[in-house]
């Protein structure tokens, strides 16, 4: 039985909370009983901060956490991110995905490149600067990305 199902099935289980929060992060498709080793890494950190919503003022690390999302489940995420946002919870995200970054309050473009190519602050600041900011490829994608839209 997957999540969305379960929601339906159980109504006065006294659980639908947890299970609207798996749905609202896009995973009403797993399966209850579904061995946790057979999550990707993505739907691992989406259970994971299920536990973040019920908090207020606390620092939240992720690291590319729409790995392997489809764009719907992107936007689902990105609403879940407002959510503890506007709970003073502070996030600080590693990513890669445009529509993510493009929705940062403030970013730090690492680079040049990857690996022993980068290391070095290209840019930081607001997406408004990103988009002006030359030394920065990120920039150069973004401005693709949105004009695109």
């Amino acid at each position: 039985m997957t999540v969305l199902e379960a929601l339906s099935f159980f109504p006065k289980q006294g659980f639908g909370h947890e299970l609207t929060l798996l749905i609202k992060l896009g995973l009403d498709y797993l399966t209850l009983g579904q061995r946790l080793d057979s999550f990707s890494g993505g739907e691992r950190q989406r259970l994971k901060l299920t536990k973040e919503l019920n908090h207020t003022a606390r620092v939240i690390v992720l690291d590319e956490p729409s790995t392997g999302l489809h764009p719907i489940d992107n936007e689902k995420l990105l609403l879940f991110f407002e959510e503890l946002v506007n709970k003073d919870n502070t996030l600080i995200v590693i990513e890669h995905n445009l529509d993510i970054i493009a929705q940062a309050d403030w970013i730090i473009d690492i680079g040049p490149g990857a690996g022993k190519l980068g290391g070095k602050i290209m840019f930081e600041g607001t997406v408004e600067h990103l988009l002006s900011a030359s030394q920065s490829q990120t920039s150069k994608y973004l401005k693709k990305h949105l004009h695109g839209k």
